[in-house]
């Protein structure tokens, strides 16, 4: 059977995704990674050059895969939450991988920053049903959804063991709803 580069990197995304995700960029292992993707140490090497630009490639791959995912489509910023809320439920490794990306770099510059500040501001500006700046309103619409998914200790502190994700879905939903009302002009 010849041997298949494209395979082979799209293994290494994969288990380097769940390696950072599990551990960090510092506490990743690249033998681990090498292990799981069935692959071998020089490959990643090749492939990425360091665990650094492995990092950055598979956050590449999660903001390509989110933006597709869940596009925001301009109309019901609520609407947009909710899907972005599901999307984060059924990829918890997004989030994971986002806030190893805060604790490790901090407020440093992170992997294609230009590309990805433009990302953000192109979901802003297809958000933009405000009167002023729509970049804010982003801002605590992907809080609002990350928040109870990342912290959920507090959120079971707050809102007792058996309050549903269900439940919280359409009140993040209102809550956004609710921003984008106020700076209606």
């Amino acid at each position: 059977m010849a041997y298949d580069s494209a395979a082979t990197r799209e293994r290494i995304l994969a288990a380097a995704s769940a390696e950072f995700a599990e551990h960090g960029v510092a506490g990743a292992r690249v033998d681990r990674i090498a292990a799981s993707a069935e692959a071998n140490k020089r490959a990643i090497y090749d492939y990425f050059g360091d665990k650094n630009r492995l990092f950055a490639a598979v956050l590449e791959r999660l903001m390509t895969d989110l933006a597709a995912a869940v596009p925001v489509d301009g109309g019901d910023l609520g609407a947009y939450a909710e899907r972005l809320f599901d999307y984060h439920r059924d990829h918890p490794e997004a989030l994971r991988l986002l806030l190893w990306e805060a604790l490790e770099l901090g407020d440093g510059p992170v992997p294609d920053e230009a590309a990805r500040t433009a990302h953000y501001r192109d979901k802003a500006d297809a958000a933009a049903s405000t009167s002023g700046d729509p970049a804010p309103l982003m801002l605590f619409t992907l809080g609002l959804v990350a928040w109870p998914l990342a912290m959920p200790q507090i959120r079971r502190m707050l809102l007792g063991p058996d309050h549903s994700l269900d439940a919280l879905r359409p009140a993040i939903a209102d809550a956004v709803r609710a921003l984008a009302a106020r700076d209606q002009p």
